[in-house]
């Protein structure tokens, strides 16, 4: 066959067929095209990007999935509009489209993310109650089509918003029920339903954390650590290592506080969550309360966050500290306030501030041994009440030596030299009498030859006491050596 024949048998064989555009132009593709024009104009003009993208549910013949999506984005702007009552009416429409028009697992995923991102904008009491209302559509919804993943969800996140609003009671009711829900009929907890155990687990420590009900709070720390059934979100463990570390502060656990907040840091961390930063200034905290000299920053979670200027006065804090620079630790203090806008530091850095005030008193008064209150109080730029009350806490600790005179407003500090002194003073005069005893009243006394001393002189009458210049009595009870010996050791003592 030549190459023209084979040509021509190839275009008969494989002829194309076109199809018509107008066949190709469906109502699909209109509807596709409005949603991404509608989406295109959603940053620059809201308002009118909601009618686009409502519109577009009424093109449709039946429900499907652009209407669903078109609805999901109006529900979004209105919302931010803070168009509370459009926003709901329009979910509780977009909640029919789960049963029929798509799929079990997108819709589930879609109602999750929905409810995620309005949880973001509760930051006023209309969007909490908008918030409410969407759960209660939801749970209704969801409980209809027997759709047990989702209602945990839903449920968790409602006890998370009643938790924020401080509303124990109906906390500890949906936390009961959805603990029913997660057990087996023998009472134990359902493995297949760790994940959602942790999770309520989280959200009742942090309820028992906030009411300081530390008993039950460490009863159940402790059983939400032995969950092995559960791969849960970082963030969940997070929570609660957070609160296991407060827990431990309040203890006065300084070491397996500090512990607890590292955990949770780093969870918090690989959650991408900003609490990182407000559990890593607890972190630094518990340092100074452990009174380590280690660098917090030297581990590689930290690190990076050394030079992060939202933990700046935390970390001046405790490089002040380390070096008990008193003056730089109050100077931080006063030009950092909103330090203790967080309760949690607030209530745990007068513990932190008392011990470098102490260590500030110590080291001033180490140098004198009376000085006035009022003297130590400028210098430390405190009130004087509280220097008393350092310094009598110094004194009953035993680091101090001293008194106070309450009347003249003094402290007077004991000299361990001179105390030494007297000590000494003290075991001399001992020895001198035991002295005294072992020659003149144990002993036979001096017995010195009158002979000897004209014959031989002086030199020889020394002869008789021997080497220790005693005579023979005393030499033979021992005595007189030892004292002798005591009481040159003594002297020097004394002398120095």
């Amino acid at each position: 066959m030549s190459d023209d024949d084979f040509m021509q048998a190839s275009d008969e064989e494989y002829d194309f067929e076109y199809e018509d555009e107008e066949e190709e132009e469906s109502g699909d593709i209109d509807i596709e095209n409005k949603y991404y024009n509608a989406k295109q104009t959603k940053a620059a003009d809201p308002e009118d990007a909601v009618g686009e993208f409502l519109a577009i549910s009424a093109l449709e013949p039946e429900k499907g999935e652009w209407g669903f999506k078109a609805l999901k984005q109006a529900i979004k702007l209105e919302f931010k509009l803070q168009r509370y009552e459009k926003a709901t009416e329009h979910y509780r429409e977009l909640l029919t489209y789960v049963k029929s028009a798509i799929t079990r697992n997108y819709s589930e995923k879609s109602i999750d993310n929905m409810l995620n991102f309005i949880e973001k904008g509760a930051d006023n009491p209309a969007a909490v109650q908008c918030i409410e209302q969407f759960y209660s559509l939801t749970l209704e919804c969801f409980q209809s089509t027997n759709n047990e993943r989702l209602w945990l969800k839903t449920n968790i996140k409602l006890a998370k918003l009643l938790l924020d609003r401080r509303d124990y009671h109906a906390v500890a009711r949906k936390l009961r029920e959805l603990h029913r829900v997660c057990r087996k009929e023998d009472g134990t907890d359902d493995p297949s339903k760790g994940t959602y155990s942790l999770e309520i687990y989280a959200l009742e420590i942090q309820m028992y954390s906030e009411t300081r009900n530390n008993n039950q709070l460490k009863a159940l720390y402790q059983k939400a650590l032995k969950v092995r059934s559960a791969v849960p979100h970082p963030k969940i463990q997070g929570v609660i290592r957070e609160c296991g570390g407060k827990m431990h502060m309040s203890e006065e656990n300084w070491k397996d506080a500090q512990s607890d907040f590292f955990e949770s840091f780093r969870n918090y961390d690989e959650a991408g969550d900003l609490r990182r930063i407000q559990v890593l200034k607890y972190l630094l905290l518990t340092t100074m309360l452990m009174k380590s000299d280690i660098n917090p920053f030297d581990s590689q979670e930290t690190k990076p966050y050394k030079n992060d200027p939202r933990i700046a006065a935390m970390t001046d804090l405790v490089d002040a500290y380390q070096r008990d620079d008193i003056y730089k630790y109050e100077d931080v203090l006063q030009k950092n306030t909103d330090l203790l806008a967080d309760p949690f530091i607030a209530e745990n850095i007068d513990e932190v501030t008392r011990n470098m005030r102490t260590k500030g008193v110590v080291k001033l008064i180490a140098p004198y041994t009376r000085m006035r209150l009022s003297w130590i109080a400028e210098r430390l730029r405190i009130s004087e009440p509280e220097v008393q009350d350092i310094v009598g806490y110094l004194i009953v600790d035993g680091r101090v030596q001293g008194r106070i005179d309450e009347h003249n407003g003094t402290v007077e500090i004991e000299s361990r030299g001179d105390a030494e002194r007297a000590r000494a003073v003290e075991c001399m005069a001992s020895a001198v009498g035991d002295l005294y005893a072992a020659i003149f009243k144990d002993g036979d006394g001096f017995r010195l030859a009158v002979p000897d001393m004209a014959g031989g002189g002086f030199s020889d009458q020394m002869g008789d006491f021997g080497g220790s210049g005693f005579p023979e009595g005393p030499r033979r009870g021992g005595g007189g050596l030892r004292s002798r010996g005591n009481l040159k050791n003594i002297l020097n003592i004394a002398a120095h």
